[in-house]
């Protein structure tokens, strides 16, 4: 095994300019302060949106997401918040009325882990991970919904009322071992968004998920020490190729927060290279 420490994968996303797609809009993110939620943020940003941050443990991250979206030119609000905390959430969204003015799109990513072996598993690890990814989404997005019925819709900004998106991960639908309540959670997440999307399609709140697979966040790349060990805990498992980079994850909210998303409802995108195509029968199985 090589003694290479730090191992970082190449970047093989596409550079492409992103459109001004949501200039005018507010946006609220949860979990920003690194990895897919901080992606997102700074590209809704690049393409017009003002954004609150949410961070709940890590405010230099947020900081540092903050400093991003201004240098799109855009308005950084930093909040902390635990999702999961009821109070906590209802004062987020009447901070994100009065200093942004109103909220337009709900970025429903703040997540966590807590793994262990089923029969290890303690309350304590399953109610944390159940508490911030599952109920964390519910309370911001019954939250949202009603800032979005309050405010009204305004079709110089969106033809929209508004528009939340849950990021949930492949392991909606892929099992996974050793981390149940995660799994769980997520797949929780998916049927949360089929059935807010069924009651709210009629109000024009446009509700989808983006379930990412392998993406370069602290979690998948820590542990990396070569190109070898890349390969057999990533690559083996992702038919493309390649890494996903946290701004994928940003170019497809932007695009399911914008108006050329506008008959896309209750739609889960994945975003993970093949992950979900079972690779393993790639070759007859």
């Amino acid at each position: 095994m090589s003694d290479q420490k730090g191992y970082s994968p190449p970047n093989e996303m596409p550079r492409r300019p992103m459109a001004s797609v949501l200039t005018g809009q507010k946006a609220l993110v949860t979990g920003a302060s690194k990895g897919v939620g901080a992606g997102i943020a700074v590209a809704l940003a690049q393409a017009g949106a003002d954004v609150l941050l949410n961070y709940n443990s890590d405010r230099a991250g947020a900081e540092q997401t903050a400093d991003e979206v201004r240098a799109a030119g855009r308005t950084a609000v930093l909040f902390k918040a635990d999702v999961g905390n009821e109070g906590e959430v209802i004062s987020m969204f009447r901070a994100m009325t009065e200093q942004l003015g109103r909220i337009d799109i709900l970025i429903n990513n703040a997540g966590l882990q807590r793994n262990a072996p089923f029969d290890q598993m303690t309350m304590a690890d399953w109610q944390t991970v159940i508490g911030t990814n599952l109920t964390g989404q519910f309370l911001c997005a019954r939250e949202a919904v009603r800032c979005f019925k309050r405010q009204g819709i305004d079709r110089s900004i969106s033809y929209a009322l508004g528009k939340i998106i849950c990021i949930s991960s492949v392991h909606d639908v892929i099992p996974w071992a050793g981390h149940v309540n995660y799994a769980t959670a997520k797949g929780g997440i998916m049927l949360m968004m089929k059935s807010m999307a069924q009651e709210l399609a009629p109000l024009r709140i446009r509700i989808n998920s983006l379930s990412p697979g392998a993406i370069r966040t602290p979690m998948n790349v820590e542990k990396l020490t070569s190109q070898e060990e890349f390969e057999r805990q990533l690559l083996k498992f992702i038919p493309y190729k390649r890494i996903g980079e946290p701004e994928d994850c940003g170019r497809a909210a932007v695009w399911l927060a914008s108006d050329d998303s506008d008959y896309v409802h209750g739609a889960t995108l994945y975003l993970d290279g093949g992950m979900t195509l079972y690779p393993e029968f790639a070759h007859g199985g």
